[in-house]
């Protein structure tokens, strides 16, 4: 009896023994398992945090790419510009309707290492402007009146460094353009040198420069000359020669 009584407490405390290792065996598995859970949060975590500054990096270079990409446009646009102000001592000032002038303006100043200012209308001549034909066009009745002076927009911001300008303009009926005589008046050419250059088809320099001479008569003025659309270089620059302008590195 006795016997029995102490084979029934062994298998009872046998199996309340494996049921202690049950408990702890789960617990520790569960244990790991949340370990293991807070782990791969913890990583994802991070795994997010590296994407969402790796992404954050690429907007900010793509920022900045975008920047220099128009910083350099701004510049390449800006340097398109005439400029004026360099530190040349001679000056090529010229009005271009149609572009003609502009060529063997372009052409001095290269040759010549001088500055370039454009001589722009506040209001732009149009095709219908320009129409020679149409005696109440905008340059018919502008040249018709010797008292016209169109608008220029900007201005020369230095023009006491220059001691020689060379002013280019188109033939219209045989003068200046009314323009050049707005140009001529808004500055102090007193002790500069002067001279003026044209293009036409077929009209020759004549006294198209008369005006502009009466109105800057204390400047020191040269022979002008006419040149065609299609002139070189190397003919702008014998006129020059022929005056007597050089480059500031050869004087």
């Amino acid at each position: 009896m006795k016997n029995g009584y102490k084979k029934r407490a062994m298998v009872c405390a046998m199996l309340t023994l494996s049921w202690a290792l049950g408990l702890t065996a789960c617990a520790s598995s569960g244990n790991k398992e949340k370990n293991t859970s807070d782990t791969t949060a913890s990583a994802q975590t991070e795994l997010q945090e590296k994407e969402e500054v790796s992404t954050d990096q690429t907007e900010l270079q793509e920022k900045e790419e975008v920047n220099t990409d128009q910083t350099e446009f701004q510049e390449e646009e800006a340097g398109t510009e005439p400029e004026t102000g360099s530190g040349s001592n001679i000056l090529i000032a010229y009005f271009s309707a149609t572009n003609n002038t502009e060529g063997v303006a372009q052409k001095l100043a290269e040759g010549l290492d001088a500055d370039l200012y454009e001589i722009t209308p506040e209001q732009p001549y149009t095709d219908e402007d320009l129409d020679y034909g149409d005696s109440n066009s905008r340059s018919s009745v502008e040249m018709d009146d010797p008292d016209a002076r169109p608008e220029i927009s900007g201005t020369v911001e230095n023009m006491e460094q220059y001691d020689t300008v060379l002013i280019g303009y188109p033939i219209w009926w045989g003068e200046a353009p009314r323009i050049m005589s707005t140009f001529i008046e808004s500055y102090d050419f007193e002790g500069k040198t002067l001279a003026a250059f044209c293009t036409s088809a077929s009209s020759g320099f004549g006294s198209s420069d008369s005006a502009l001479r009466t109105a800057a008569d204390k400047a020191t003025w040269l022979d002008g000359k006419r040149f065609s659309a299609g002139t070189s270089e190397e003919e702008v620059m014998e006129w020059a020669g022929e005056l007597g302008v050089v480059p500031d590195s050869e004087s």
